[in-house]
């Protein structure tokens, strides 16, 4: 088993930034891929971004690429989102997920094996 804490949401002005975090602990092993979702108000969940084992592998949704930044550190077992030039449409619940192995699926949070309670990202206009 998992267990995935997120930190770091809170609000901010557009244009800002944020860097939200993702404690795995258990069987840390089995975090090959480590990423992110979120889920706007009366919205879908919707994928952000991933980063497969040892970061070497990164993947981001179009619509943060050039924005955003997925990074990990594997010896604290924590993934990292740096949101930065953030807009209003950023604001959501950002879940961290976990998949004990790697697919070219990433995008599908169905996929995923373990999920985070979420921090709230609010961006004001």
């Amino acid at each position: 088993q998992v267990q995935l804490v997120e930190s770091g949401g809170g609000s901010v002005q557009a244009g800002g930034s944020l860097r939200l975090s993702c404690a795995a602990s258990g069987d840390t092993v089995s975090t090959y891929m480590m990423g992110w979702f979120r889920q706007g108000p009366g919205k879908e969940r919707e994928f952000v971004a991933v980063s497969a084992w040892r970061g070497g592998n990164t993947f981001y949704a179009d619509s943060v690429k050039g924005r955003f930044t997925i990074s990990r550190d594997n010896v604290e077992n924590t993934v990292y989102l740096q949101m930065n030039s953030l807009k209003p449409e950023d604001t959501a619940v950002y879940l961290c997920a976990a998949k004990t192995s790697f697919s070219y699926r990433y995008f599908n949070g169905k996929q995923y094996d373990y999920w985070g309670q979420g921090t709230q990202v609010t961006v004001s206009s």
